[in-house]
Formats: structure tokens, C-alpha cells, sequence
């Protein structure tokens, strides 16, 4: 049976498991976090004196002194399969929950209860997470090989913790926050679905659940981050009567183009990883209910039924040498239509609650975030969008600081506040969309998304030398007219992307430990072809999707083509504001998702990614190829220059499927530059470039 304890609250816990999660977690503060350092901070958007405002509320008392838990709570799905949940209820100081329904928050993870759980009550306690607030603040390590750790770190003081555990305040402020294992991990019973229909429809049974329960009022709202955010947005396209609110940071609306399969290549850099986690976790077992004779055996015999989940397919792409011999289950993932496939696409159309959405400009889903709040038919307010300058490990970093928008607790308390409890504090009239400039860290706020006041340039690629980067496999100029001679020029596939931006995005962060790679492309152009434009006069922003297109030529049946847009300064440091990448067999798009210019470039082109959609290379033929750039928001300042890279291969951030790079057999490949045929850049400016 589920058991109540006292929860934690602003004063010293009496629990005495709190004293040792609070002590040993002192301890490893101490250990583990050495070499830190704030990022910087930034300019004021507007309304700052809502987010004050919002910030005082957040972080008062609250109105109940303390949380009371019920641990491991059974709730039982329609095909019989028992999930797990903590449920978080405001309590007097007796420890004693209240008896009054409140509105609550659900977040569904699989990452197990316990971490939340855990970091939940770390943060609980102002001993420790203001001092390591504190201590993150106060430690530079800039201009060190690895002061990018800094940047990471900021997670730690942006709030955004709260949103991916348990927020005590927010439950002490008249909440009830249940966390629920997904099936198949944590102390679920049931096989991982990974994001599958049986998986939805538990979230929906969850939210319906948690709806009738006597402690709630019937309004439900979801928190998370990562994959707690896709099974938001899950979870409000199929429209459930009880959710009123979303919170969604860093969430995806097409699993395989977002992540899985990025241009058609496996992410290796990330998937393996992220597969090992879950599947690792998935594994402890709810000692106290071996210790009490209560142990779950069915949850053991669901574990032994599907030990790695997706392993096995993760394998296969990386293995089957031939399309002829890939499995059925691996083929529905690379089948249009397929059942599985469909299962992985959210239709983001059909969301009508409520939305505060987070995104990150380096965050791996790219602009998920994005294309989510466009495609939503809520009216702005009623949806609103926010993306700083972050990576999927450190989001909300940039937050809550002077001149910043308030912290991802705050604003997701504020946002809970106003939409389940009717309190009108503003939050539906700020925004609606507040954007991290890249180039400059300011923080502005816009009417909608791209910014009004863009335009789509046309920036040709040529081979005259820019003289900018004598370091690159070719130099070349990007110009506003078509190159007056053919070129051609040779691309080799390489390593060179290991220290790279994008492979510190491809890992979440990881790799911007070390500054080089996190902050500069000049290490890895050293195996590109580059293409610059003459300095700007004056300042020029750019705010949108950027496509490329590119005249190829192969010497065999396939190939990976790697663009990135990058800012390049006067002392030379090549920062990347973008990333695309295609696999030539697969480079049929999909017009009925693509977006265009108004002179029928494609600004967003969405390519189907599915073996029917195949269209092997003809070798030393020209191929056209139409790469996407997911969406940016920057600034180039006067004496700043745009640059071009071109690649052909892109780890770790992914490598071809196995079939395909047999044909490919990575060889060398070649992009033409035809003044007939030529290759350009759809740009979003405010002003013309080059």
C-alpha cells in the first residue's frame, strides 16, 4: 500500500532520510563541481516587472508549509499493466496532506521517479541549492580550454530543474504534482514503447486518472523536459477533456527526422546513449518492496521479455548491409505510413491547450519547438514560445538573471497559476515569443515567429577565394549574384566533425566542455569546403529557416551532404548558427510539409526520409539536392561575415545507414558550381547580405 511521509518544506526536514540525501549530496556538490563558470548576462526583454512580480510569488512561503508523498502509487491501464507514481500533495505542518482538491501536474518520465524524486528534494533545500547556485556563480574559468563547462552548468541556476523533477514550492503553493514511470521503466510494469500508441494512450488514461482522484479538482496540467515534453505535446494533440496546460521544454513533434534519423543518417552520437540509459535504469529494482516481501513479479518478467528495448534495431541499422535483408521491424521505421512510423509523428495541429513551449537554438530537436508554436492554431497568449541560446543539458541557463526573462520555474508556476487557477497575473500578455538572439545573447521579445521584417536573399555559392579561410579544403565567396564560371571542387568524408558545434549539439552539450569544439567550426573546417561573404556594413538579423541548395555529383550510387550556417568575426572565430544534412538517396521532399519563399525556393524543405521514397544517385551525373536549416534567430554585427560550410559525413552527430553507406562507400564527392545549375542560400534578412 502507498504510505504518506512528511514532505519537505523551507524549514529543516526531520526526515531523517532527507538528512542523508541532503549530506551526501552536500558532499558530492563539493566533489564533483570544481571548474564552473556563469554565462554571461543578458539584455532586458520586455515586461520585466512581470517576471519580478512572478518571481515573488514563486518564492514566497507558499500557502501550505509542507509536502506530504504517496510513494509508488499503482495505477492500472486499460490493457491491465500497473504504472507507477509518486503523487506530491501540499500539506499542513503536521506532514498531513490537505483535504481540499487542488489542480495538479503531471509529468510522465522514464527516467525513473527516483532521480526526480531526488533532485526534487535537493532543491528543496535552500542550504544546498542556493549554495550551489552560489558556487556556480561565483568560479571563472573563461578563457581556460574548458570554460564551456560554465555554460552547462547554468541549468543548475535557470530553474529549469524544478520543471524536470519535483517543484516543492509550486506543490506548497496549492498543487499536486504526480510523477509517473513510463511503462517499462522505472517501477512500471509493461515493455518501453518508446514514444509508441499503447504508450500515448497510457498518458491519456494517466490525465484522466489523476482527474477523478479525490485530492484533485479535475484541472490538469503536464511539466517536463525532453521526453516529458513529447509526451505533452502527445498528449494535448489527442485533446483530453481534463488538460488545461502545458509546460514543454526541449520536446520533438517528428522522432525520426528530429532526432533519430537527422538527413537520414542513425545518431550515433546520441541514440546509443540515450538507449543504454533508460535500458540501464530501467533495470533497479523497488528494493523497499523486496524488503518488505511486496516485490512486483511481473515487472521482473516484463524486464526479462524485452531486456534492451530497441537495441537489437539500433544494431541492425548499423549492420544489415542490404536493403533486401532489413528486418520488418526496423523496415516500419523507414516505411512511410507505416503504423509505427505514424505512432512517432505528432500532429502538433491539433493542440489546443494551453502552451508554454522552450526550445533551445542548439538544442538536438533544433526547431521542434518551433515549428510546434506555428503549426498550433491557439491564438498567441494562449500560446507562447521561448528559446534561448542552450544546448539539451544546460536549458533555462540564461534565465532568471538581471536584464533576463524570469526563470523556467517561475514562468511555468506563473503560467499554472493563470490557466488552472484562473489568476490574472499577465503571463497570457507577455511574449508571446521571447528569443535569445545568437550573436549578441540579448534577449528580445516578437509578435510571432520568424520576426516580422525578414526577407529570403538569394547567396550563390562560388569558387573565388574569400581569403578568409586559408585553413579549409576550398575557400570559396558567397555572393549576391550567380558565379560567372563552372567550378568544381571535392569533398571527402572525414572525422573532422568529432570537434565540431555540431557535434556539441548532436551530444546534447557534452562536447562544449571544451571550448574549441562548442564555439568555432574552424577546426573542423579544416576537412570543408567554406563559402564567405564580404563583411556587413551594418548590423543584419536573421530570423527563420534556412534552405540550401546544392548541385552535386558522386562517383558512386549515394552520399551525406553536412551544411552549416555560421557567423564569422573579425579575429576569425566561426560560429555556427545552423545545421542541415541530407542523404542523396534520400532527398525526395515532402511539399505538402515544406515551406517556401515568395520566389519558390524552399525555405524549409522536409524531406520523407523512407526507403519507398528511395532515389539512388546516378554516378557523375548532377544531383540536386535541397537541405534544410532549421530556424535561427541572430545578428550579424558590422564587420561580421556569413559563412557557409559544406561536409560529407557528420559524426558523431550521425552516420548513413549501413545499406546506404555500402553504396556510398565513401568515396569523395563533388559539388558543381554551374552558373546554369547554380547552388545558393535562402536567407532570412533584415537587410541584404554580400
Amino acid at each position: 500500500m502507498p504510505h504518506t511521509t512528511r514532505g519537505s518544506s523551507r524549514h529543516p526536514s526531520t526526515s531523517g532520510l532527507r538528512r542523508r540525501v541532503r549530506s551526501a549530496v552536500t558532499v558530492l556538490t563539493a566533489g564533483l563541481l570544481v571548474a564552473i563558470v556563469a554565462p554571461p548576462a543578458v539584455a532586458a526583454p520586455t515586461r520585466p516587472d512581470l517576471a519580478q512580480q512572478w518571481t515573488a510569488t514563486h518564492d514566497d512561503a507558499g500557502a501550505y508549509p509542507s509536502v506530504a508523498i504517496d510513494w509508488d502509487v499503482p495505477i492500472t491501464m486499460s490493457d491491465g499493466v500497473q504504472l507507477r507514481a509518486n503523487v506530491y500533495r501540499p500539506a499542513g505542518a503536521d506532514g498531513v496532506a490537505i483535504a481540499d482538491p487542488t489542480p495538479t501536474i503531471v509529468n510522465l518520465t522514464p527516467y525513473t521517479k527516483m532521480v526526480s524524486g531526488l533532485v526534487g528534494a535537493v532543491y528543496d533545500q535552500p542550504a544546498i541549492s542556493d549554495g550551489l547556485v552560489d558556487f556556480v556563480n561565483g568560479i571563472n574559468l573563461s578563457g581556460t580550454p574548458v570554460s564551456g563547462i560554465g555554460e552547462l552548468v547554468g541549468v543548475l541556476g535557470g530553474g529549469g530543474m524544478r520543471n524536470f523533477a519535483v517543484d516543492y514550492d509550486l506543490i506548497r503553493a496549492g498543487y499536486t504534482q504526480v510523477v509517473v514511470d513510463v511503462r517499462g521503466t522505472g517501477f512500471s510494469q509493461g515493455i518501453w514503447q518508446v514514444f509508441g500508441e499503447r504508450e500515448q494512450q497510457d498518458t491519456v488514461e494517466v490525465i484522466d486518472w489523476a482527474s477523478h482522484q479525490p485530492w484533485s479538482n479535475g484541472r490538469i496540467g503536464m511539466s517536463g523536459v525532453s521526453y516529458s515534453a513529447i509526451n505533452q505535446l502527445q498528449a494535448a494533440a489527442r485533446q483530453p477533456a481534463a488538460l488545461q496546460a502545458i509546460v514543454p521544454v526541449e520536446g520533438g513533434r517528428d522522432i525520426v527526422r528530429d532526432i533519430v534519423a537527422p538527413g537520414g543518417g542513425f545518431a550515433v552520437g546520441f541514440v546509443p546513449a540515450w538507449l543504454a540509459l533508460v535500458n540501464g535504469t530501467k533495470w533497479l529494482p523497488n528494493v523497499q518492496s523486496i524488503l518488505q516481501g511486496t516485490f512486483d513479479w511481473r515487472w521482473l518478467t516484463d524486464r526479462q521479455a524485452s531486456p534492451l528495448t530497441f537495441t537489437d534495431l539500433m544494431i541492425q541499422a548499423l549492420t544489415v548491409p542490404d536493403l533486401q535483408t532489413i528486418p520488418p521491424e526496423l523496415s516500419g521505421f523507414l516505411t512511410s505510413g507505416s503504423p509505427v512510423r505514424e505512432s512517432l509523428l505528432t500532429d502538433t495541429s491539433r493542440i489546443r491547450t494551453p502552451m508554454l513551449a522552450y526550445g533551445g537554438w542548439r538544442d538536438i530537436f533544433h526547431d521542434a519547438m518551433v515549428q510546434t508554436y506555428a503549426s498550433s492554431p491557439l491564438e498567441p497568449g494562449r500560446k507562447q514560445l521561448v528559446v534561448g541560446d542552450t544546448y539539451h543539458l544546460n536549458f533555462g541557463s540564461d534565465l532568471g538573471r538581471p536584464g533576463s526573462p524570469p526563470r523556467l520555474d517561475v514562468w511555468q508556476r506563473a503560467w499554472f497559476d493563470h490557466w488552472l487557477k484562473d489568476i490574472d497575473n499577465g503571463v497570457d500578455r507577455y511574449g508571446p515569443v521571447t528569443l535569445q538572439q545568437k550573436g549578441t545573447g540579448d534577449w528580445i521579445t516578437a509578435p510571432n515567429f520568424p520576426r516580422p521584417g525578414m526577407t529570403y536573399q538569394r547567396l550563390y555559392l562560388d569558387g573565388t577565394p574569400s581569403g578568409t579561410a586559408p585553413h579549409a579544403v576550398a575557400d570559396g565567396s558567397l555572393i549576391a549574384q550567380p558565379p560567372g564560371a563552372s567550378d568544381r571542387l571535392t569533398v571527402a568524408p572525414n572525422l573532422s566533425t568529432v570537434c565540431s558545434p555540431d557535434a556539441a549539439v548532436a551530444l546534447a552539450g557534452a562536447a562544449a566542455v571544451i571550448d574549441a569544439c562548442g564555439s568555432d567550426s574552424r577546426i573542423a573546417e579544416g576537412a570543408a569546403l567554406t563559402f564567405t561573404t564580404a563583411p556587413v556594413a551594418a548590423a543584419t538579423e536573421l530570423s527563420g529557416p534556412i534552405g540550401v541548395r546544392l548541385n552535386t555529383v558522386h562517383d558512386t550510387t549515394d552520399g551525406y551532404w553536412v551544411v552549416t550556417a555560421n557567423d564569422v568575426a573579425p579575429d576569425g572565430t566561426s560560429a555556427m548558427l545552423s545545421s542541415g544534412q541530407m542523404t542523396s538517396s534520400l532527398r525526395a521532399i515532402d511539399d505538402g510539409l515544406s515551406t517556401r519563399a515568395p520566389n519558390g525556393d524552399y525555405t524549409r524543405p522536409v524531406p520523407y526520409l523512407t526507403l519507398d521514397r528511395l532515389q539512388p544517385v546516378i554516378p557523375g551525373v548532377p544531383t540536386t539536392l535541397d537541405i534544410g536549416l532549421p530556424a535561427t534567430d541572430a545578428v550579424l554585427a558590422p564587420g561580421h561575415r556569413l559563412r557557409v560550410d559544406v561536409w560529407a559525413s557528420d559524426v558523431p552527430k550521425s552516420i548513413m545507414l549501413r545499406p546506404l553507406l555500402n553504396a556510398a562507400q565513401l568515396a569523395p564527392q563533388h559539388l558543381q558550381l554551374d552558373p546554369n545549375a547554380p547552388s545558393y542560400l535562402t536567407l532570412p534578412v533584415s537587410r541584404p547580405v554580400g
